[in-house]
């Protein structure tokens, strides 16, 4: 039997470290909203942790999934169960240190340098050589520079050959250690950066593109050196960086869809250069899903569009992974996945687009 957990507050939990990590109460309250997602992807006699087994079979109903065969159980009855695997959203020191205080087994949770190996994986800092590997693999059609700042004086530096930057933390979650700077870099600007420098070591800095179109690829790494790819994402974000919804339907149609910016070779040839690069770089050192989010940006100096194949690196599972759970392999069938939140709970939406 696997256990599956939803812990959206994963990635706040690596960027704080080893250290007591307590989530903050959004994240505690989307877990507990959604806590029943992974009960899509589960298989049948698997078990999904929840904070309430009665919220959680009203949630499948409301999405018509009640007919699945996982269990649902709360905290109190870990102990209780013959589990043979822990899949959650992502691992992290936190959620291992609540999984031991509820006897679970510990040979089913990685160990302090296990962990340790994840959150390098996890960084913007090592997500920089998956971008550099592909550019230089694929070469025309696709973009995408990326550099480490540990000083002030390093993202001055960028700014001064770039022009506006995004700077981003090597650990954060929903555009939280995401920032858009132009111009000078003012007092709060500064305050923000040294005190992430302190705390997590590095930023990185980009080059701020004409973004055109955001989506991603979903993959899966068996731990034994084979990634595989399990589709293609269309997402929103609100402000560039907060997620908001993905699109549900056919790999056909989404495929379909993204061909209106960027021609459909070039979508393989990513693909393909990210399966291989993938296989080499993460395949012995990680068993799980995970994806990476992309753009189409417009190339200023010739007007034509160009593909970012690499503007986040989650080694996790993500929200892409629910909508491809969810999709129908109808071509003529479109939805709108999105989370609402009414300030004081958040819920799963699907709405039908015609």
């Amino acid at each position: 039997m696997t256990l599956h957990i939803f812990n959206p507050d994963h990635d706040l939990a690596l960027a704080h470290g080893a250290r007591p990590f307590t989530a903050p109460h959004a994240a505690r309250r989307l877990r507990a909203d959604l806590g029943f997602l992974p009960a899509l992807w589960a298989q049948t006699d698997d078990c999904v942790l929840v904070e309430d087994r009665d919220a959680a079979q009203l949630a499948m109903k409301r999405l018509k999934r009640s007919s699945c065969k996982v269990c649902f159980v709360e905290r109190a009855e870990l102990q209780q169960l013959h589990i043979d695997e822990v899949s959650p959203w992502g691992w992290d020191d936190a959620l291992a240190a609540e999984l031991l205080r509820a006897n679970v087994d510990g040979a089913l949770i990685p160990s302090r340098q296990q962990i340790d190996e994840l959150r390098e994986l996890s960084s913007r800092e090592t997500n920089m050589t998956l971008l550099t590997t592909v550019v230089e693999l694929i070469g025309d059609g696709v973009c995408g520079v990326s550099a480490v700042a540990t000083s002030l004086a390093d993202i001055a530096d960028r700014m001064g050959e770039w022009g506006d930057v995004v700077v981003k933390a090597p650990w954060s979650s929903s555009g939280r250690g995401v920032r858009f700077f132009s111009g000078f870099l003012m007092g709060p600007q500064r305050n923000w950066c040294e005190n992430m420098i302190d705390s997590q070591g590095l930023l990185t800095v980009e080059p701020c593109y004409d973004k055109v179109k955001d989506f991603g690829m979903e993959f899966y790494s068996d731990g034994r050196g084979h990634v595989s790819y399990l589709g293609l994402s269309l997402f929103h974000n609100k402000n560039g960086v907060a997620y908001e919804g993905n699109l549900l339907a056919s790999e056909t149609t989404k495929l379909k869809s993204l061909s209106r910016y960027v021609d459909t070779t070039l979508i393989e040839q990513v693909r393909q250069a990210i399966v291989e690069t993938m296989s080499y770089g993460l395949g012995m050192r990680y068993c799980g899903p995970f994806g990476i989010d992309m753009m189409v940006v417009r190339d200023a100096e010739n007007g034509r569009n160009l593909l970012h194949p690499c503007v986040e690196v989650n080694v996790r599972r993500t929200m892409g992974h629910v909508a491809l759970a969810l999709s129908s392999d109808d071509d003529d069938r479109k939805e709108v996945m999105r989370i609402e939140y009414n300030g004081t709970n958040y819920r799963l939406k699907i709405e039908r687009v015609k």
